[in-house]
């Protein structure tokens, strides 16, 4: 079967920082990443590269900052409460904490700590950066019913 709407995908990937050369995330010797194409669970471009291909199919795809995490804002800090922020301990500038929003939890950046309120910089981490992904499709089936009405996968149907 070839990657279609609706497919369950299972692939792994190498995410480099093209200009670095710096590998920033490594699916291999885990379990295989899954999503349900179409159903924007994942970078837009990086599903599109998807299209077509079959189980074994080995690709390399870049991605510019515009179809990947966008370009940094420079107009990203903001102020908020540090109850806002799902992170126990001692905050400190650098750290990447996870903030609640309308639409779930978002990685930030501090950038300031106050006693109440924190600074934050909004842009995503990997805002700016060129990325490079090697991939290989593991295995491709058609969605369940009950994935389709979830919008992503469950689990391999027996």
């Amino acid at each position: 079967m070839k990657v279609d709407k609706n497919a369950v995908v299972t692939f792994h990937y190498v995410m480099t920082d093209d200009e670095s050369g710096e590998i920033i995330e490594n699916s291999n010797g885990k379990e295989p990443s899954a999503f349900l194409y179409g159903h924007k669970n994942m970078i837009e471009s990086l599903e599109h590269s998807m299209l077509g291909k079959e189980p074994g199919e080995a690709y390399t795809v870049t991605l510019p900052p515009d179809i990947a995490y966008g370009r940094v804002r420079s107009s990203s800090e903001l102020r908020v409460s540090k109850k806002n922020l799902q992170f126990e301990g001692e905050l400190k500038p650098g750290m990447m904490v996870p903030i609640k929003t309308k639409e779930g939890l978002r990685p930030v950046t501090v950038v300031k700590v106050g006693k109440f309120n924190v600074d934050i910089d909004y842009n995503h981490p990997l805002a700016g950066k060129t990325l490079k992904f090697d991939v290989e499709i593991v295995d491709v089936r058609e969605a369940t019913t009950d994935e389709l009405s979830q919008g992503q996968p469950i689990s391999q149907p027996d």
